[in-house]
Formats: C-alpha cells, sequence, structure tokens
C-alpha cells in the first residue's frame, strides 16, 4: 500500500487530507453523552459537534419531525429527528438533576443506587436513562405530579394530547403521523394500550433495564400493598424460546436473578422483591385455545365458544390475573405491531416473510388487548397499566401498511447503534471505503449490486424476480468471500498466540445470504462437506469381471447385466474451499454450520401444540451457544445464515460479517449488523474511562451509520505473548523440508486419452479492475450520506487484501481443481450413472483422464493466461476456473494412444505444499534448541520419548536435517471405521542420500494406529510416483535409544533401491 505524508494512499487516487487520530471513542458509557461525529454535507468532512446527537432515525418515504416543514427534494433515505424523545431527554435530565422531585422515597433510593460510580458493575448511561424516562412518564407525568409552575419541553397540555392519541402541538399539521403514548385496538369499543417504547442499541443491556423497572415496581408495591399505581406483577413476552429461557433471570426467585448478579436491589429492598411474581412467555402462549379443548384434551362432542377476555386472561396468566392490573415488558418489540392497508409490490419471498411477521404481530398484541380488556371496566381500570417495549429498532417493516422505517410513535427513549458506538458500548464496524477498481463505491461495500450487474441471461433464474444463480452469486463474491476471510485468518492467529491462561474462544465469521440456495452453497464450499455416492472395490471388480465375460453376461440387446439397487451416499468432511484448515467440517467438531431458518424457527416455537424434531432442537443449542466453552457451539468459527440472525443471538465474538444479499434500507443494514456487535471486554482504560476499541469487519452491507477509526496497519504485539518464538530461521534455508498436503488419492489409467490444441482456444485475461485485489476500509463516523469515498474524516486507512490467501495458496492445486471440474464435465456429459456399472465405469474414467487434463491445464495457464501483473493465485477465483474450464472442455477431442496406471496424490487446492519456513508460533511449553534443524527449537511434549528422539536425530551422521511436526501442517488421511481421519506424523527426517523419511515414535500399537501407519505407507507410495519432492520413506521407531541404528539401516536399505 502506497503511503503519502504519512497517510494510507489508495493506488491510483490522490491522497486525502486526513491524519490518523488516537480513537474514535467520544464519549464515557456511563456519563450522558457530550459530543458526536458529524459530517459536513458539503465537503463530506467529519468533525466532531461537541453536544449530544438529537434522537432521529432514517426514513424512505416520509419524514416526521422538523424535516417535514423544509421544501428540498426527498433523497432515497435521509434522516429526520424524532421530538418527542429530545423534549423528553430534556425533562427527565432536570428533573435527575433536581434530586427527582415527587419520587416516593423508594425510587429515589433506587436512583441514587444505580446511579453510584463506585458499584462493582456499573450502569450504563443509556440503561439509566431508559428506566429514568419510563419512571419519570408513569409515577410523575401521568399521576399529574409535576410541579405545574415549572416549564417543561413536555407540556402539560401535550402530554395529555399524547394520552388521548391526538396530535401535540410540536407535530406539525397535515401529516398522518406524529407520537402517542396509547395503541388503539383495531375495535374501538375496546380500551386501548398505554404503550412506551425504549430504542436501545443490540448489546446495550435491554435486560438490564427491565430488571430495573422491575425492581422499581416491586419494592414500591411491597412498601405500599395498597397503591395500584406500582404493579406487583410483570408478564415478559418475547419472540421466541431461546430468549425466553435467557429471560428466567428476572424472576426473583431465581438464584441466578439479576437483582442480585448486577445489584440492581440494594439489600435493605431484596426482601420486598419477593411481593411481586414474573412470567415470563413467548408470544405462542396467546395463540386462543380451540373451541373443543378441554382440560388440555380436544373432544368432538365440546364447544366451549370463543373465549372471552377474561377466560383468555386467566389461562394465559395464571396466578398472575389476581394482580391486575400488570405492567407488560416486550422484550424484541418490534415484532409487536397493528398493520395498516397496504399496497406495496412485494416478492414472493418478501410475502412469505411478511405473513409470518404478521401472524406474529397479529397474535402477540391480540394477547395483549384481550389483557388489557378482561376486567370488568377496562376503560377506567383496563388489566395493563403500562406496556414497555424494549428493541434496538422499534420501527415498521416493509409491507406493513406503514411506511418502511417508520418509527412506533411512543418511543420515549433513543440510544441506538451510532451511540452505542461512540460510546464505546459496541464494537466499531469498518466498511470498504476505496479499492484497487478506482470505483465511487467499493465492489465490496455494495456486494450485492456489484454482482447482479452485467449478469448475462443465462446466470439469472427464470421468473420475475430474476434472481442471479447461486452458484454464479458463488463466483462473483469469492473475491470478498476469501479476502475477509484472509482478515478472519489474522485475528484467529492472534488468538492463537494467546497464553494458556487466556481466553481462546473462536472469532467468528457470519455470512448472510439471500435464500436458502445460496446459503448452501456457501455453506458446502466453506465446510468441505458433501454429499457423495459410494463405490465398493468388490463392486468395481465385479463390473469389470463382467466385462471380460462379454457376451454371457450380456442380454439380449448386447448390454451388460447390472443389478440394480438403491445409490448408497455418506456424508464426506473434505477440505473447504477457504482456509479449509480454519473452517472445514470433521465428523466430531462442526466449525461451519448453516441456519436452517424453517428448522430454527421450529424450535424456537413454544408452542405446545408443536413438536420438535431433534435436529431443530440442537441446532437451536448449537446457535444459542456459540463462543460459549464447553457448549455445543464452542467450536463454530463461520456461521452461514439466510435473512438475519435471530432474537436470542448474543454471541459477543463476532469480528467479520459479510452480507450476500440486498440492503434496502438503513434499518435492515441495522438489523442484520447490530446483533453481531457485542463486545467482549467492558474494562475502561483507567487512563481516560472510555472503553477500548473493538472492531468488526463488515462487507456487503452498505450502512450509512458508521462511527469509525481504521485499524492500525501494523499493531503492536500484545505484552503477554508466550516466551518461546519457535520459528524457522533464514540462515539454515538449506535445512528446509518441503512436503505435499495430501487429502485423497487417484489411479491415471491406461484408457480414454486425450489430446487439445492449446494454440487454437482464446486467451483469459485477470482483470483487477473489475474484481479488486484489495479494500480500503475505515470506520466511518456519525450519519454520513453518499459514496463512502467521498467523506473526508480524521482516521487513517487500512489496506485489506487477499495476502494471507495467497500465502496459504499455490498455484500447482488451482490447475488441480480446474482439471477436476473439466474431468466431472466430460465423464457427467452422458448424464447421471443410473446403476452400479455406469458408477464403476463412470469412476474407472475419472482416473483415467485427470493426469492428462491437468498436463493441458498447466500448458493453457502457461501460455495463454495474462495475469497483468496480479498474483498468480488470483486465477483461483471462481469466475477465471470456470472460464478456463469451458474453453478446455469444448477444446478437448478424443486420441488413440495409451497410458499407464499409477497411484498419484490429490493435494489441497490453496496449500499443496508444506514447508518449514513457514513455522512461525509462540509457546509456553518447554523447548530444547537445534542444531539439524531449519527450526531453531523442537518443542518437548513427552519429555523422555521426544526429548529422546530428537537427541538421537541431533547425534545420528546420518541425518542432515529434520523437523518435528508442529504447526507444520503434515498430515495424512485415513478413513477408520468408516469415518475420515488424518493422521499426524512425529518428526520429518532428511537422511544425507537426499531420502526424506515419515518418522513415528511409537511405544503401543492398536488397531487405529495400524490404520494410521497403513495410510502412512499408501501416501509414501503415492507422493514417489508423483515423484516431484524426491524419495520418501515411513518409519516406525518403538524405542528411541535405537533410532540412530534404525536410521542407518534406512540409509543402506533407500541407497540399494535407488541403484536398482
Amino acid at each position: 500500500m502506497a503511503r503519502k505524508n504519512g497517510t494510507a494512499v489508495a493506488p491510483g487516487q490522490e491522497a486525502l487530507p486526513i491524519q490518523p487520530v488516537e480513537r474514535p471513542i467520544l464519549c464515557s458509557p456511563y456519563e450522558e453523552p457530550h459530543d458526536h461525529w458529524v459530517y459536513d454535507k458539503e465537503t463530506g468532512s467529519a468533525s466532531r459537534a461537541g453536544t449530544r446527537r438529537p434522537a432521529s432515525y432514517w426514513y424512505k418515504t416520509e419524514r416526521t419531525g422538523s424535516a417535514q416543514l423544509t421544501l428540498t427534494g426527498l433523497a432515497e433515505e435521509e434522516r429526520d429527528d424524532l421530538p418527542l424523545v429530545n423534549a423528553l431527554r430534556d425533562d427527565v435530565r432536570k428533573w435527575r438533576e433536581a434530586g427527582y422531585p415527587g419520587a416516593s422515597h423508594v425510587t429515589r433510593d433506587l436512583l441514587r443506587h444505580w446511579w453510584r460510580a463506585d458499584r462493582a458493575r456499573r450502569l450504563f448511561f443509556c440503561q439509566l436513562e431508559a428506566a429514568e424516562t419510563v419512571i419519570y412518564l408513569a409515577e410523575i407525568c401521568v399521576p399529574g405530579k409535576r410541579d405545574k409552575r415549572r416549564n417543561y419541553q413536555l407540556s402539560h397540555e401535550d402530554l395529555a394530547r399524547l394520552l388521548r392519541g391526538e396530535r401535540p402541538s410540536f407535530s406539525p399539521a397535515g401529516q398522518d403521523f406524529f407520537p402517542r403514548l396509547i395503541d388503539p385496538a383495531p375495535d374501538p369499543g375496546l380500551a386501548p394500550l398505554r404503550r412506551l417504547a425504549c430504542k436501545m442499541a443490540t448489546g446495550s443491556g435491554k435486560t438490564v433495564v427491565m430488571s430495573m423497572l422491575i425492581a422499581w415496581a416491586f419494592c414500591n408495591r411491597g412498601l405500599n400493598p395498597a397503591t395500584t399505581l406500582f404493579p406487583n406483577g410483570v408478564l415478559i413476552c418475547c419472540p421466541n424460546l431461546t430468549v425466553k429461557e435467557r429471560l428466567q433471570v428476572l424472576r426473583p426467585e431465581r438464584s441466578d436473578n439479576y437483582y442480585e448478579a448486577f445489584d440492581i436491589v440494594p439489600l435493605k429492598y431484596r426482601p420486598l422483591m419477593q411481593s411481586g411474581k414474573v412470567l415470563v412467555t413467548n408470544w405462542h402462549r396467546f395463540q386462543p385455545e380451540s373451541e373443543h379443548v378441554e382440560a388440555g384434551q380436544s373432544y368432538a362432542v365440546v364447544n366451549k365458544g370463543p373465549e372471552t377476555p377474561e377466560v383468555f386472561a386467566r389461562r394465559v396468566l395464571g396466578d398472575l390475573y389476581e394482580r391486575l392490573p400488570i405492567l407488560v415488558l416486550n422484550d424484541e418489540g418490534h415484532h409487536c405491531w397493528r398493520p395498516a392497508p397496504a399496497n406495496e409490490k412485494l416478492t414472493g419471498e418478501e410475502k412469505k416473510a411478511l405473513e409470518e411477521e404478521a401472524l406474529e404481530a397479529r397474535v402477540w398484541l391480540d394477547g395483549l388487548d384481550r389483557i388489557n380488556n378482561c376486567t370488568a371496566n377496562p376503560i377506567e381500570n383496563p388489566g395493563i397499566s403500562w406496556c414497555v417495549d424494549l428493541s434496538a429498532t422499534p420501527f415498521y417493516l416493509k409491507g406493513s401498511g406503514h411506511p418502511e422505517g417508520r418509527p412506533f410513535p411512543w418511543i420515549v427513549s433513543d440510544f441506538g447503534l451510532v451511540d452505542a458506538i461512540e460510546s464505546g458500548i459496541v464494537k466499531i464496524p469498518r466498511l470498504p471505503v476505496l479499492d484497487t477498481t478506482g470505483r465511487p463505491d467499493p465492489k465490496y461495500f455494495k456486494l450485492w449490486k456489484a454482482i447482479n450487474e452485467n449478469l448475462e441471461p443465462g446466470e439469472r433464474l427464470p421468473g420475475k424476480s430474476g434472481r442471479p444463480k447461486p452458484e454464479v452469486v458463488y463466483r462473483e463474491a469469492e473475491g470478498a468471500l476469501q479476502q475477509i476471510a484472509s482478515q478472519y485468518k489474522e485475528r484467529w492467529e492472534q488468538m492463537q498466540a494467546a497464553t494458556p491462561g487466556q481466553e481462546r474462544v473462536p472469532p467468528v465469521l457470519i455470512l448472510v445470504c439471500d435464500n436458502t440456495d445460496i446459503a448452501e452453497v456457501f455453506y458446502r464450499k466453506i465446510s468441505g462437506e458433501t454429499e457423495t455416492e459410494t463405490v465398493t472395490e468388490a463392486e468395481v471388480a465385479e463390473v469389470l469381471g463382467e466385462e471380460e465375460e462379454g457376451n454371457e453376461n450380456a442380454n439380449g440387446n448386447g448390454a451388460l447385466k447390472s443389478k440394480a439397487g438403491k445409490r448408497k451416499t455418506r456424508t464426506v468432511y473434505g477440505k473447504g474451499a477457504i482456509f479449509p484448515d480454519l473452517f472445514s467440517n470433521t465428523p466430531d467438531v462442526k466449525r461451519t454450520i448453516r441456519i436452517d431458518t424453517k428448522l430454527l424457527a421450529e424450535a424456537e416455537s413454544d408452542d405446545p401444540k408443536k413438536k420438535k424434531q431433534d435436529a431443530a432442537e440442537e441446532l437451536r443449542q448449537v446457535v444459542a451457544t456459540v463462543g460459549k466453552p464447553g457448549q455445543p457451539g464452542e467450536h463454530v468459527r463461520c456461521v452461514v445464515s439466510v435473512s438475519m440472525l435471530t432474537e436470542g443471538w448474543d454471541a459477543n465474538n463476532v469480528t467479520h460479517i459479510l452480507g450476500i444479499r440486498a440492503f434496502g434500507s438503513q434499518l435492515l443494514c441495522e438489523q442484520v449488523v447490530g446483533r453481531g456487535l457485542r463486545r467482549m471486554d467492558y474494562v475502561p482504560d483507567p487512563a481516560t474511562g472510555l472503553l477500548t476499541e473493538e472492531y468488526v469487519d463488515v462487507y456487503g452491507i452498505p450502512f450509512s451509520v458508521i462511527p469509525f477509526k481504521g485499524r492500525p496497519v501494523k499493531a503492536p504485539a500484545p505484552d503477554d505473548r508466550p516466551k518461546n518464538h519457535v520459528r524457522a530461521l533464514p540462515e539454515r534455508k538449506a535445512m528446509e523440508i518441503r512436503f505435499p498436503v495430501v487429502e485423497g488419492y487417484a489411479f491415471a489409467l491406461r484408457k480414454n486419452l486425450i489430446r487439445c490444441d492449446i494454440d487454437t482456444l482464446e486467451p483469459l485475461i485477470i482483470e483487477p479492475n473489475q474484481e479488486p485485489t484489495a479494500t480500503f476500509v475505515r470506520p466511518t463516523v456519525g450519519y454520513q450520506e453518499g459514496s463512502p469515498a467521498m467523506h473526508v474524516t480524521p482516521f487513517q486507512f487500512v489496506r485489506q487484501d487477499r495476502d494471507e490467501y495467497y500465502r496459504e495458496t499455490h498455484l500447482q492445486y488451482i490447475e488441480f481443481q480446474i482439471a477436476k471440474m473439466i474431468v466431472d464435465q466430460l465423464t457427467d456429459a452422458a448424464g447421471p450413472a443410473t446403476d452400479r456399472r455406469q458408477s464403476v465405469l463412470a469412476l474407472q474414467s475419472r482416473h483415467q483422464l485427470f493426469p492428462q487434463v491437468f498436463r493441458y491445464v498447466d500448458e493453457y495457464v502457461r501460455r495463454k493466461v495474462n495475469f497483468q501483473n496480479c498474483h498468480p493465485c488470483e486465477l483461483g477465483l471462481e469466475k477465471y476456473v470456470r472460464r478456463i474450464v469451458e474453453r478446455l472442455r469444448d477444446g478437448i477431442v478424443p486420441d488413440d494412444s495409451q497410458g499407464e496406471a499409477s497411484l498419484l496424490p490429490i493435494m489441497n487446492r490453496y496449500k499443496p505444499i508444506g514447508t518449514t519456513a513457514e513455522v512461525d508460533f509462540k509457546t509456553t511449553r518447554p523447548c530444547h534448541a537445534t542444531v539439524k534443524s531449519h527450526i531453531d527449537q523442537v518443542v518437548l511434549d513427552n519429555l523422555v520419548w521426544e526429548a529422546s528422539a530428537a537427541f538421537r536425530l541431533e547425534a545420528s551422521s546420518t541425518v542432515e536435517s529434520y523437523a518435528r511436526n508442529d504447526h507444520l501442517g503434515l498430515t495424512i488421511p485415513y478413513e477408520y471405521m468408516g469415518i475420515d481421519h488424518v493422521y499426524e506424523p512425529d518428526f520429518l527426517v532428511r537422511l544425507t542420500n537426499g531420502t526424506t523419511v515419515v518418522l513415528e515414535i511409537k511405544g503401543f500399537e492398536d488397531d487405529q494406529t495400524k490404520a494410521k501407519h497403513n495410510a502412512a505407507k499408501r501416501w509414501v507410495e503415492a507422493v514417489n510416483n508423483w515423484g516431484q519432492l524426491g524419495v520418501w520413506a515411513f518409519h516406525v521407531c518403538r524405542n528411541p535409544q535405537s533410532l540412530g541404528k534404525e536410521l542407518e539401516y534406512l540409509l543402506q536399505a533407500t541407497r540399494a533401491a535407488q541403484a536398482t
């Protein structure tokens, strides 16, 4: 990356007048924000405003606040203020500074307790302000306890209008939208819900706020049992089973309750918490009971008629019914909305998703309406005192009948994502702002748009939607995936460098896909999981025997007989296409998971009428425990999802997010990304009192609302790195040992030889102007509009590229992959195998064709590919691979010559050759210095066996060099008991005659160990047939003391073999 005046400069672009700053976090999370970042629309430069950001939201079609008064043209999406929230902020601040006049002494004690700066777990300002605002309205304003002599931003008259659902004076006339504090039911004869909403960014602590409101209600009621101003019954409604399970901590009788864990209730008031009761339930519980159900059983002869509100309330609330009026807390309250007449055009998938959302919203709100109207006189004595929504995005959805992104009118408190970022409460997203293509919008910023540009008709699915085919999406998005995965690998290696005493929770990469078909393609590519048809050696022998017998086994048409049978398949856990060592699955460890939305929804349903599949519950448990040591989701590193992550996702180790779908609004961007921004650490910097920066890299999600700072190009090493630095020494280059990374084996047989005239084929040109080879990211501060490249910010660019991919990938195996695809297409041209004989012959043909095809691929790459100064491994992107496949496939014709069969290794696509030169790691394990090794130290996990072996290797005159297989990456594939495994031998030893020995130090041998040794012998045979890295041998040493003599014998034996 070029640099100018100390500032990163994108190639081909002028330097921007920017200077790095120390940190983007402006405000303490424990105090009211006093500053925010803002963009100048004329110059694009960012500056600090010096004041708190006004409460606001993004809109697409309508304005609701002061922006309604302007006559400027409406942009595709703009921002408007929330006047009610801004008025309440000022009033609550004055109430706080005056010592909470009008509040009960219990309320004052609680508020002062929560504000204490010496608390062991200090509360965030956003939590305090949300709870204060609800209490201010419920205890002070509505009961009329405010001092009428004071001036308030929210006047007494406007408060009365809000409670009647009428337009307040500060809302412009002529618009159908205005703030209100009630949610009228569709039936005008029903009492409306008194409703409040607190907008709080995901990760800012909504559960704590709920505990604060419950404590306020129960402690006050405990000392004043006769009043109904403070409810002693709380109903918590949530969207799914995972959230319901987690919110059980709000029940006071639980030993792990939040009131004690977060010190919400002072000791003297804790006994009063038992005076109240909390019921946590899902919206599924609100579904009406059948008229034919009696005592949980359905009978045809029973017909009770529809449930009355009272019957419904008694069934749903149980003991809580006797505590009316109750307080209702809607967790993720954006699910709870009333539809309006709609005429929006929606796609089929959008309609289906909206139907599910609308069903949930209707059942949820119908249930609350019934509870609210279950009393004898609901207008005067409603069943619900207040209904409080807590949500990061309390806005209406597309298709709801309301303008997309319109806020709920009863929002009274706002601390959104941008505020949380500037206070350090959540991670800071980093977005692409420039790349090597030079386009105004970096390709990976609006990735879905880039994918859909210039597609051929045949690359889209038929139908009105015209969506790109899944394999085309992968082809066009592969560069972004490789690049963000390279950044993941960097983060992974930082985690691996931690000492054993440090937490080693793996970082998580999230992919958000447009639909299930696209998700499936990406999942298979990343995880390495495939379903393959199996053919046994006995079946091969039988089919080939039938061919030799000829007409004896032929039917009347001269065709060979074959036994029909069901095709047998198995799941193969191979190497994925993206850093397989990081993301590939095994039978025992799932590092990459795909969230089946339908299956997960089934598991999350709390509907007692539905039975759950075991697979659904297993998936829910994995998703709910990502990043939690000892839990089912402990090993997850990559999550492939459709749409967005569900509520209840609270993993805090998300470091990278890739969006592979359309994002039509800032609301959707925030919903998708917000759940990936939870912090891992909340310890403030003692010097500043601010939380330290944590980052998440985001590609493909075009935010316009990002506070940011660029990542340092060369971050300093942490102070607690391991003491022993094990690495390859450049001065010992002559001792380097290289080895093939073998994944499997193939046979080259004497049939089906082919020829191809490379000169007649069209060339291929690598296009760096179309597919970025590097992207420049920076965090985007405040609210910005337009192209991200136009904004001038006081932060440095950070270059993100595919260098890790280049280091891990070799051109040879890219050619191997191309050859394999060509062979697959040639052998599949006659159609899929319909019986066992065809399966066997097709398999045989593939083995015979592959080496010939590979030679042509190699020749084509050398002679016909114009790399345009790009790294050769750019060829591995799917878009280039498929072009070569098509050209060579069409140019190949049959030949009459013959070939020879041999066992050959199939090597890893991205890392066909391993080397001791790449060993570089740190460890606290005991080490011993070396003399005859490229690597400076050998790690001694076993001080007897391995230390003795290392001593004998150093002392032996037959050894030229050696290396311990630790962080070296040498693995040998084998199958045992029907399951694929990999075997890691102990040492590689280079003898003085050039032979490389795969050395195993082994005392006890069980049956599986024998399978490993057989696999090692097969590996050596295949590698020797391949012949590109010299002569290899395998040896098992069962007594390290005799290792020297055994190596001398092995040296003589290999010399004799070479002589013959």
